[in-house]
C-alpha cells in the first residue's frame, strides 16, 4: 500500500484558508498526528510557509512532536491535568486552560503564558463565560471558543455562538481571540476575529461539501494506493467474502488488494466503494475484511498492478457513512508513506 501526501497541496490549502480569514492570522490544528497524515511533516511545511500557531490535542502529542521551527508557538487543547504539569511548565507548549480547577492548578503553580478556552454553547470543553472571575491575574495568549454546527452555515448556533462570543472578547482581556475552526473560517470576516484554527480543511476536507468555493479553493493532499495481489475467475452465483454478501450474477473477475479496516479503510465501503486506473472504475464486491478487499475488474487488470482510490473526501464520506475527519484520522501505519 502507498500513501502519497501532497505537501504544496497542504500548503495551498493554508493560503486559501488564510485569505478566508482576512486581516486574521491562521493557524493550524496537527492533533491526532496532523489528521492522520503526519504532524510532523505538516508543522514543517506549514511553518515555511508562514504558519506561527499550532494546536495539538494532548501533553504526549506535544511530547511526540518534539521542538518546534524557530519563531512558532504550540498550544494544547486539552488543558493541564496534575499528571502533565512538569510537561507544561518545561514551555514545551502553552495550555489551554479549560475548567476553574485547571486555572487554578496553572495559577497556584505559578504557571506563565496560557491560552483559555470560553464554553460559547457547545458544552464540550471550556470554561462558563460566568466564570471570567476566575481568570483575573492570568496571561492570556489566545481567548478561544469553538463552533458547533460552523458546517452548516445557516444554523442558528453560529450566530448566537458569535454573539456570546464578541460579548466574551469584552469582558475578558487577552493579546488575541479566536473563534474559527476549518468550517468557521469559511463563514465570512466577523468569525475570524485575531486567529482562525483550521484543521480538516487543511489536509483536503471539504467542511461543507457542496460549496463551490471551498470545493474549488480546497485540494487533496493524500493519495491512496493499494497493490493488486491476486486475480481470480468467479463463476456465476459463487459468492466473494465473509457473509457472502456479494453473489455474481455472471462470471466475472476479481482482483484482491492488500488493503483492509486495519489501514482505516472501513467496513462501511463494503459493497459500496470503488478503486481507479485512470478513467475505468472498479466496484468493491463483498465484505471489506481486515487486510484485503476484492474489487471487479475487467482483463486488463494483472496481478502486481496499482490501483487508486478516489482523493474526494466529500465523496468517499458519501458512499462510506464515515465523516471526513474518520477517513483521515483512521489511516493505519502499514502504508509506504511519501511526502512529496
Amino acid at each position: 500500500m502507498r500513501l502519497t501526501l501532497d505537501g504544496d497541496a497542504l500548503a495551498a490549502n493554508w493560503r486559501w484558508l488564510r485569505t478566508q480569514g482576512g486581516a486574521a492570522a491562521c493557524g493550524a490544528a496537527v492533533k491526532a498526528d496532523g489528521y492522520g497524515l503526519g504532524a510532523r511533516e505538516a508543522v514543517d511545511r506549514l511553518a515555511r510557509e508562514g504558519c506561527r500557531d499550532f494546536f495539538v490535542s494532548s501533553w504526549a502529542e506535544a511530547a511526540t512532536l518534539g521542538a518546534m521551527p524557530d519563531g512558532v508557538a504550540l498550544s494544547v487543547l486539552h488543558g493541564v491535568r496534575e499528571a502533565d504539569m512538569p510537561a507544561a511548565l518545561s514551555g514545551m507548549a502553552r495550555p489551554v486552560l479549560n475548567s476553574a480547577e485547571q486555572v487554578a492548578r496553572w495559577k497556584a503553580a505559578g504557571g506563565g503564558s496560557c491560552d483559555v478556552m470560553i464554553d460559547t454553547g457547545m458544552n464540550r470543553l471550556g470554561l462558563r463565560p460566568g466564570e471570567a472571575g476566575l481568570l483575573d491575574g492570568l496571561a492570556i495568549e489566545t481567548l478561544m471558543s469553538h463552533l458547533a454546527c460552523a458546517d452548516e452555515p445557516d444554523h442558528p448556533m453560529n450566530a448566537r455562538q458569535l454573539a456570546r462570543f464578541e460579548a466574551v472578547r469584552q469582558a475578558i482581556p487577552a493579546k488575541r481571540y479566536s473563534l474559527a475552526n476549518s468550517a468557521g473560517t469559511c463563514l465570512g470576516g466577523a468569525y475570524a476575529f485575531d486567529l482562525t484554527r483550521p484543521g480538516l480543511a487543511l489536509y483536503g476536507g471539504v467542511p461543507v461539501a457542496d460549496d463551490a468555493a471551498q470545493r474549488s479553493g480546497l485540494r487533496p493532499v493524500a493519495s491512496i494506493e493499494a497493490e493488486v495481489i491476486q486475480v481470480r475467475d468467479v463463476e456465476a452465483e459463487e459468492s466473494v467474502g465473509y457473509g457472502a454478501t456479494w453473489v455474481a450474477g455472471l462470471p466475472c473477475r476479481v482482483a484482491i488488494l492488500n488493503i483492509g479496516y486495519a489501514d482505516g479503510y472501513l467496513r462501511g465501503f463494503s459493497n459500496a466503494g470503488s478503486w481507479r486506473s485512470g478513467d475505468a472504475v472498479y466496484p468493491i464486491v463483498g465484505r471489506v475484511s481486515m487486510d484485503l478487499i476484492a474489487v471487479q475488474v475487467g482483463q486488463e487488470v494483472r496481478e502486481g498492478d496499482w490501483l487508486a482510490l478516489d482523493r474526494d473526501l466529500p465523496s468517499l464520506a458519501r458512499v462510506s457513512g464515515l465523516s471526513q475527519y474518520e477517513l483521515l484520522t483512521v489511516l493505519g501505519h502499514r502504508y509506504q508513506r511519501r511526502w512529496t
